[in-house]
Formats: structure tokens, C-alpha cells, sequence
């Protein structure tokens, strides 16, 4: 996967940091559009947005099943303000890189993740950010 840098403004990387909700958008396999709220972090440094959830869930799913073509959307909204990342994902187990995103969602929401047993972590390279009022 693919990861670069993402300049942001100073207004944008506060935004991302607020403990919201977004809402993740991905591809079922007949084409349509699949949207649910998740918890995510963002690192700009490496523009690496992360969603951890179920293996078993549709929007893991969804992205296992979408290759590495998955395309993906996050969109946090408060108000008139809001910041979408788009970018490609892939789904992975890897303890590593689990932890790094739990230790991630830990920091932005000051709890844990909930932890089931098939845990994964959704990856994506942000390569587009969309934003208003920020």
C-alpha cells in the first residue's frame, strides 16, 4: 500500500483529531455503496487512515472482497464543517500493525477499541481530501 504525506491546514489536522464519528463508505460486491459509522484515526505523516473492526463485518468484507482497487471514503461532519479521505484499502490481521492501530484509536478516543477475537484493522492511503468550513 501506498503512503505519502498529507499536507493538511492546521485547522484540518486539529478537526481530525476531535473525538467524532465519521461515516465509512465502501463498495458491496453488487456496486452499491455500503455506509457506517465507525471510530478512526488518521496519520498525516504517512497519510494512513485506520478503521479497526470484525473480520467478519461488511465493510471489512467489503474491502477484502474489492482487492486492491477497494476504494474507500471517511467522512467527519460537524455542522457546515466537515473533511472527507478517500483513498485506497486492505484488510489486515498483522499483530503490528493491530497494535499500532489501537494504540492510535486509544490516544484520539481516550478508550480502548472494542476488542473482539477476529479483530482487523482496515488500512487506507488516503490519496484525496475533500473539506468546507475548515
Amino acid at each position: 500500500m501506498t503512503r505519502a504525506t498529507v499536507e493538511l491546514p492546521a485547522a484540518t489536522r486539529v478537526f481530525l483529531t476531535l473525538p467524532d464519528t465519521a461515516t465509512f463508505t465502501t463498495v458491496r460486491p453488487d456496486g452499491t455503496p455500503h455506509v457506517t459509522p465507525v471510530r478512526f484515526t488518521f496519520d498525516a505523516a504517512t497519510g494512513l487512515a485506520r478503521v479497526t473492526t470484525r473480520a467478519g463485518a461488511r465493510k471489512a468484507r467489503n474491502v477484502a472482497e474489492g482487492g486492491p482497487a477497494a476504494c474507500v471514503a471517511l467522512c467527519q461532519a460537524d455542522g457546515f464543517r466537515w473533511v472527507t479521505l478517500e483513498g485506497r484499502a486492505a484488510v489486515t490481521d498483522d499483530p503490528a500493525r493491530l497494535a499500532e492501530a489501537i494504540r492510535r484509536y486509544a490516544a484520539r478516543y481516550r478508550a480502548a477499541p472494542p476488542t473482539p477475537p477476529d479483530l482487523v484493522v482496515v488500512e487506507i492511503a488516503v490519496d484525496r481530501v475533500l473539506s468546507l468550513n475548515l
